[in-house]
């Protein structure tokens, strides 16, 4: 077994940060040590196999993004990102565990839909990786599989209260479903949007011709938001089921969690880095010369972005700083522009939803740091820690102490990022370049005061400076335990 010793940086927790030095055994921590300490002899670094200096940098536990979907199909294609090249490009990021989403359809049995996702993702992760699954037909023999999904490791399931004809699910499927989260202690997700009134509305604005990707921000008002998260919220109060909302976008949806909350509900919420930084005006209301109106299709996901002049992004930083939510995921679900995001041209409701962030997610979060939206224990445990204790993965991730996976980033505060694709006259990149399988990055410019340095993952450095030293297959399935944030 390869030890390790990270040596003079500052290791900071979601409580805290403190001077100290991280041993690693194999692939776990074997010793926190307080800078000179003779605990485990006089000269640690004289007697390990490699020493990683820190000096100046941040040491935190591995970033663990909760809410992935590789190889996702979605509206006649499939997300760009493979397990493979999506987990890469996690690990080039700081991220060192994701949870995607097993998907069962309609007329799908959920151990085929969760035998599917197995066989995508086995032998093919860098790094670490669990699942959620879908309920997508909501029966009994799909309420009896949910009873048994604990014994496969998967603690959580997602509902949809939009897309009909997709994922949809009434209210009567949700209260069901609701029912045996209550009885087995599974963590009902749920994607909050009123399907039915949205596809309304879009076929109104359509029919009047507005056909942009603009309006695909209009059609799913944030009205629909509120009501569906204060619906879900109702149903899980009745039924006495834990919920967790998933990206949320809008600001009185983070009243209806928050009010639900001081209520003691066990109810939490969760956001992406779009929400924080992107909007319906500046990005949705894109134009180019090359796509013209059609520039905003690269940021269309759903939830959709919303309007800064409505003050949503704001409200999303104070709610993180509040504990009104308390998680950031990114809903990593990208999509090329050409062939695909190009289905909708013509007519929104056919762009593909999503966009891609998995890269980015820790530094983007740390810029919040910089500009004094959190702090950086915050940054920590928005990032890390609440995953682990959210998703039953705590103790062995999310914190740096010993017996914990040695799933550790060196974080730069003195670096510095620059993202974005470039690319040239030919459609090659030219100098910065992201790692995922995407044509254009939906945070093409954006510039961060800090730098992934180093990136272990259970003990092997898979990340140096910016040279992937990882393998395709270097990641295990996590068995999850029922959450540990519930009260």
């Amino acid at each position: 077994m390869t030890t390790t010793l990270i040596t003079g940086g500052t290791v900071v927790s979601a409580t805290g940060r403190a001077a100290a030095d991280v041993l690693v055994d194999g692939e776990t921590i074997r010793a926190v040590l307080q800078p000179g300490s003779t605990l485990l002899g006089t000269d640690v670094a004289a007697s390990v196999d490699r020493v990683i200096d820190a000096t100046g940098k941040y040491v935190i536990p591995g970033g663990i993004d909760a809410h992935t979907h590789m190889q996702l199909p979605f509206g006649g294609t499939e997300a760009s990102d493979t397990f493979e090249s999506g987990t890469r490009a996690a690990a080039h990021g700081g991220t060192t565990s994701i949870i995607d989403f097993a998907v069962q359809t309609y007329g799908q049995r959920i151990e085929d839909g969760l035998a599917a996702w197995h066989e995508k993702a086995s032998g093919n992760c860098a790094i670490d990786y669990g699942f959620h699954q879908i309920v997508g037909d909501v029966n009994e023999a799909s309420l009896e599989a949910m009873r048994k999904l604990p014994d496969e490791g998967i603690t959580s399931f997602k509902m949809f209260m939009a897309y009909p004809g997709v994922f949809y699910s009434d209210d009567a499927q949700i209260l069901k479903a609701m029912q045996v989260s209550r009885d087995t202690g599974l963590l009902t997700m749920m994607h909050a949007e009123n399907g039915p009134a949205i596809d309304v509305l879009a076929a109104q604005l359509v029919e009047q011709g507005k056909t942009d990707p603009y309006y695909h921000g209009i059609a799913r008002a944030w009205e629909m938001e509120e009501e569906a998260t204060h619906r879900a919220i109702m149903l899980a109060k009745l039924t006495g089921a834990p919920l967790y909302v998933v990206h949320v976008s809008a600001k009185q949806a983070v009243e209806q969690l928050a009010w639900a909350r001081d209520k003691g509900q066990n109810v939490f919420g969760e956001t992406c880095p779009q929400y924080l930084y992107l909007s319906l005006e500046d990005q949705l209301g894109a134009k180019s010369d090359e796509w013209g109106a059609f520039e905003g299709a690269k940021w269309v996901c759903s939830t959709p972005l919303r309007s800064r002049a409505e003050g949503h992004q704001d409200s999303m930083w104070q709610a993180l700083r509040t504990n009104d939510l308390q998680m950031v995921s990114t809903d990593h679900c990208p999509f090329c522009m050409k062939d695909q995001k190009e289905l909708g041209l013509g007519d929104f409701r056919k762009i593909p939803n999503g966009i891609g962030s998995i890269e980015h997610r820790m530094d983007l979060m740390y810029q919040g740091v910089v500009t004094g939206e959190i702090t950086l224990e915050r940054w920590v445990e928005l990032t890390s820690t609440t995953p682990a204790r959210m998703f039953g993965l705590y103790g062995t991730k999310g914190v740096i102490q010993p017996g914990a996976d040695a799933d550790i980033v060196v974080y730069d505060p003195n670096g510095h990022t620059s993202i974005g694709l470039d690319l040239d006259s030919s459609g090659n990149p030219t100098g910065r370049a992201h790692h995922m399988n995407m044509d254009y990055s939906a945070w093409e410019g954006f510039e961060i005061d800090g730098h992934v340095d180093a990136v272990l993952s259970r003990g092997k450095v898979i990340v140096d400076g910016d040279e992937y030293l990882g393998a395709k297959g270097d990641g295990r399935y996590l068995k999850r335990g029922l959450s540990q944030y519930l009260t």
